[in-house]
């Protein structure tokens, strides 16, 4: 008997609209296949990705793999090119399905090494009703005479964080995710530095952290973390998942995190904000467009899979335009078109249109193979950042001392 195996990233949301997912491609399609959903953690992925050999060995058949890691997967191997597939059986209105900035760091010279699955651009996160209420707005008018609304600065950011903490009702102005696994303190501080206007790629260096505004943000990241006037306390321990879950436990007021988890939190039977969420621009620190970050996932077939042909079934399936929007009404985050200007969709989560917004603004990380060993290096210097007193210039020169290395 045939078995699939998928390494899933681990969610909830994700791990019931797959079986879901499977459930109905078994009705469509009878048979006495197997699937075996595997839920693993970020590191527990790039573990099993490359630190062993199992996208080569048939251990797994489908694994999520997110943009971070793309290029690190093309240049050992591990993907199978997805073209042949494509051409003789394409997923549903494929030339019309999905916007440029999901179908390009899967393209290496034309092969194709995976399918959008999950997307969502960092946005500012909001409980829109503790802005709306009128109690508030004068209470934050009397304490810093201007009006409450969602922050356009990271000054206005601040002031808004500080004043809606309140220990004493389990509830904090704020939440980051601290942890450090290479992805959430990098993402911050990629943010932090286009905000100020600066680049992390700036002429021939593919990464260039020795420069002043680079510091500027390191800075603005370590006094955040050290100001526990607005910060959710645990957020030196927690990761995304678990820094959304805050936010949807009804403990944070505002956060900088991915659209996904504004939507699972807007919708989740069990969000203790349900139907109070919004989002809106990232705050700069300068004049002009609100950066964004667009990392995204992919349904990708490991090339070791002794089950290519099943597996891009599965998968053609999986990306209909009934299954994306399945999966966001799981509390995912689907990538077609249709699924963001979805009717159904908007009255549930009337912020999802805003996607489209989001996109245009939304940056990528450098598609480098040794970018993983390159966001360990910048994640251990925002750690060092937050628990020393080594100045951010020293430690960032220390950082790019190591990346060049690399790169």
């Amino acid at each position: 008997m045939d078995k699939l195996r998928f390494a899933v990233r681990k969610f909830d949301p994700f791990e019931s609209a797959l079986e879901k997912c499977w459930e109905a491609y078994q009705n469509q399609y009878p048979s006495d296949v197997q699937m075996e959903f595997v839920p693993l953690d970020l590191e527990q992925l790039t573990d099993t990705f490359f630190e062993t050999d199992s996208l080569h060995n048939g251990d797994w058949d489908i694994v999520h793999i997110n943009t971070d890691w793309i290029t690190r997967a093309y240049d050992t191997q591990g993907l199978l090119a997805l073209n042949d597939f494509l051409q003789a059986n394409p997923p549903e209105d494929y030339d019309n399905a999905w916007s440029d900035s999901l179908t390009s760091l899967q393209n290496f010279d034309g092969r194709i090494y995976g399918l959008p699955f999950h997307d969502g651009p960092e946005c500012l996160v909001v409980r829109k009703d503790l802005f709306e209420q009128e109690e508030e707005q004068i209470r934050f008018r009397e304490r810093y005479g201007k009006a409450l609304e969602f922050p356009k600065t990271w000054d206005d950011f601040l002031t808004v964080a500080e004043f809606f903490t309140r220990p004493e009702e389990n509830l904090y102005g704020t939440v980051f995710a601290g942890y450090p696994d290479g992805h959430n303190a990098v993402f911050d501080f990629c943010i932090q530095l286009w905000s100020r206007g600066g680049e992390l790629s700036h002429g021939d260096k593919a990464v260039n952290l020795d420069q002043p505004i680079a510091v500027e943000a390191l800075d603005f990241y370590r006094a955040l973390f050290r100001n526990q006037s607005s910060l959710h306390p645990k957020s030196v321990t927690y990761e995304s998942v678990q820094a959304g879950q805050a936010f949807a436990r009804g403990e944070v007021a505002m956060m900088v995190n991915w659209f996904g988890f504004a939507s699972w939190a807007q919708i989740d039977g069990a969000s203790a904000v349900k139907g109070k969420v919004d989002v809106a621009p990232i705050p700069t620190a300068i004049k002009g467009m609100p950066p964004s970050l667009n990392v995204y996932w992919l349904y990708a077939i490991a090339q070791g899979s002794r089950h290519q042909a099943l597996a891009y079934d599965f998968i053609r399936f999986a990306v209909s335009k009934a299954n994306d929007k399945s999966l966001t009404m799981e509390g995912g985050v689907g990538c077609r078109y249709s699924t963001w200007h979805d009717v159904e969709i908007n009255q549930s989560i009337p912020f999802y249109n805003k996607l489209a917004q989001l996109h245009q603004t939304a940056r990528t990380l450098p598609r480098l193979s040794h970018w993983t060993e390159i966001a360990h290096i910048i994640d251990d210097t925002v750690t060092a950042a937050i628990q020393s007193e080594e100045s951010s210039l020293s430690l960032l020169t220390e950082a790019q001392q190591k990346i060049n290395t690399w790169i």
